[in-house]
């Protein structure tokens, strides 16, 4: 009889590092980058009501022999029940038989996992003397990509739109620790005169408006991960430099999907992926006074690398679960 080891999120928990995440995202990236890892289509769901959905994200990494899936959930209601709106379970299978090997609850692994995304993007993109930002959106994800911003640039401020009271008061509760200056403000206020701007809403209506962005400004667009999902004024595409985790897939589910089907964006081609940046073999930033992009819908091979690194340090530490399946 097969055996399935079960990783709790009290062990991810244990284990899960922003140092650990940062490193496997960028690894992840990079084996999509040159091909030594694949990203099948993403398959998407809805639940029994409007604002529930779900999306199975599925890859293999050859190099390292990993394949598997990933199921993430967005339930909008889940806030009025004081939980977060983002569900995550990944699936490992054994390479040799494809029989289920480890299942990894990933709610909180998957907030570490996207916002690393975003911090390699703002390492490599964001201007060296960038220290304000701006942050639409104030929910889960979006302390999680305050946090991992905070690592990798020196902040001075942080501007966070949000359209109710509840979630600033939220957020500002879970951030009391950060010795940075917040302030809580309007869409236009927290872009302009930002260095560093995160957009991490489900909307799908632009919130970011062409005449707001600045030079030398960078963006991070990391809400639009399925049909429709829209946060960016699509003019802001025809001015800046474009990077996607994988530019595939940003194209149909990412926040480029807009601009590909208007015409802006010619082909994949014209969108740079973040992991040939990172390997040195495309350029990054190249001018103060460059726009830079950086759409991250998320592609399984993170979630693959991540849930891979937490298994492995949960096995040494003997914090695995066994269950006969």
């Amino acid at each position: 009889m097969a055996k399935l080891a079960i990783v709790s999120e009290d062990t991810v928990r244990k284990i899960v590092t922003r140092g650990l995440a940062f490193d496997a995202v960028r690894a992840a990236y990079e084996a999509v980058a040159l091909d030594r890892a694949k990203v099948f289509d993403v398959v998407i769901g809805t639940g029994l009501n409007d604002g529930e959905a779900f999306a199975i994200k599925s890859g293999v990494d050859r190099e390292n022999e990993m394949v598997g899936l990933k199921c993430g959930t967005y339930w909008a209601g889940n806030y009025d029940l004081g939980l977060p709106a983002h569900g995550s379970t990944i699936l490992l299978l054994d390479p040799k038989t494809g029989f289920p090997t480890a299942l990894v609850n990933a709610n909180y692994l998957n907030g570490f996992r996207t916002a690393a995304g975003d911090a390699i993007a703002v390492s490599w993109l964001a201007r060296s003397d960038a220290e304000v930002l701006g942050v639409i959106g104030a929910g889960h994800q979006a302390e999680q990509e305050i946090r991992a911003v905070a690592e990798v640039r020196e902040l001075s401020l942080i501007k966070i739109s949000t359209r109710t009271e509840k979630r600033a008061n939220w957020i500002s509760n879970q951030l009391q620790d950060i010795d940075i200056e917040i302030h809580f403000t309007s869409a236009e206020d927290a872009v302009r005169g930002s260095d560093i701007v995160v957009t991490v809403t489900p909307s799908e209506t632009p919130l970011v408006r062409d005449e707001w962005v600045e030079e030398g400004m960078h963006i991070s667009a990391m809400g639009a991960d399925d049909y429709g999902k829209h946060e960016l004024d699509t003019a802001i595409l025809k001015r800046a430099s474009l990077f996607a985790d994988f530019p595939g897939q940003s194209v149909v589910i990412g926040e480029f999907q807009h601009a590909h089907k208007e015409g802006l964006i010619g082909s994949i081609d014209d969108i740079c992926a973040i992991g040939l940046v990172t390997l040195g073999k495309e350029p990054g930033r190249t001018s103060d006074s460059q726009i830079t992009v950086f759409d991250s819908s998320g592609i399984a091979i993170q979630d693959l690398t991540a849930a891979g690194a937490i298994f492995e340090a949960a096995q040494k530490m003997g914090q695995i679960q066994h269950i006969d399946f």
